[in-house]
């Protein structure tokens, strides 16, 4: 990948992903405000629709250049097992460590918890998860 086109498939990538923040964001209030579900069970089910969202968008604009319709399932299930598992996984224990234990008020502490994981999630799905099956580096 040349640099530029790095750059703006991160530029993409970060696109997409602030349109996760705010499916993330939305659902977690509606579910601890409008349901009253404890904040932990609420992220968790958060991120997930977050990462549904985001492979949708991910695969037709982020690396639609990779895609291709019969890898969909198997493009979403290395999603959901990778940059899925480690956001859900992510969030959750930073937010134990932000709003249970350092008080941070719970909108707030989730956002920092997405701005921490995002890094990881666009090398995971550059080289993994979006990767051509030849140019798929095990990780």
């Amino acid at each position: 990948m040349s640099r530029q086109s790095g750059v703006v498939r991160w530029l993409k990538f970060n696109a997409v992903g602030s349109l996760g923040i705010l499916v993330q964001l939305g659902i977690l209030a509606a579910l601890t405000w409008g349901a009253a579900v404890d904040y932990l069970l609420a992220t968790a089910l958060a991120v997930e629709a977050a990462i549904i969202h985001n492979f949708f968008w991910h695969e037709r604009f982020t690396w639609r250049d990779r895609w291709s319709a019969g890898g969909s399932l198997g493009r979403f299930l290395r999603f959901n097992l990778t940059t899925g598992a480690f956001s859900i996984f992510g969030n959750v224990v930073l937010m134990k460590v932000f709003t249970g234990i350092l008080d941070i008020p719970y909108l707030l502490a989730n956002g920092l918890s997405i701005t921490t994981c995002s890094l990881v999630n666009f090398l995971v799905s550059d080289r993994f998860v979006f990767a051509s099956a030849k140019g798929r580096s095990a990780i």
